[in-house]
């Protein structure tokens, strides 16, 4: 049961990362010129900050010979720690700087 908790919870908050980058690039993106899709954008977007986030620390984990186990247990799902926190990270970096933008706005 937790398991569905937690998995739902996950694509609530990559749905929000998802909806913050459209708004980004509905924003900053010429209308006259936009051959992609805002969604299509958003998941570019976060695919390249998620996967260069895991080769810097691919690059790390090496440089400093840190033993990172291959595989990690979450509930039945096998999962790459490094590419787990890479892709957490990429889907959490819109919504804080959201947050941020919303407090120096304050």
């Amino acid at each position: 049961m937790y398991a569905w908790i937690v998995l739902l919870l996950v694509l609530i908050i990559l749905a929000l990362s998802v909806w913050q980058r459209i708004k980004y690039f509905r924003k900053t993106v010429d209308e006259n010129k936009l051959t992609a899709s805002p969604l299509s954008l958003a998941l570019q977007d976060l695919v390249s900050i998620s996967g260069s986030i895991y080769l810097s620390l691919i690059m790390l984990v090496s440089f400093l010979k840190l033993n990172v186990p291959e595989t990690i247990m979450f509930y039945e799902i096998s999962i790459d720690p490094l590419a787990f926190l890479s892709i957490s990270l990429g889907i959490i970096q819109p919504l804080v700087l959201y947050i941020f933008n919303a407090i120096r706005n304050i």
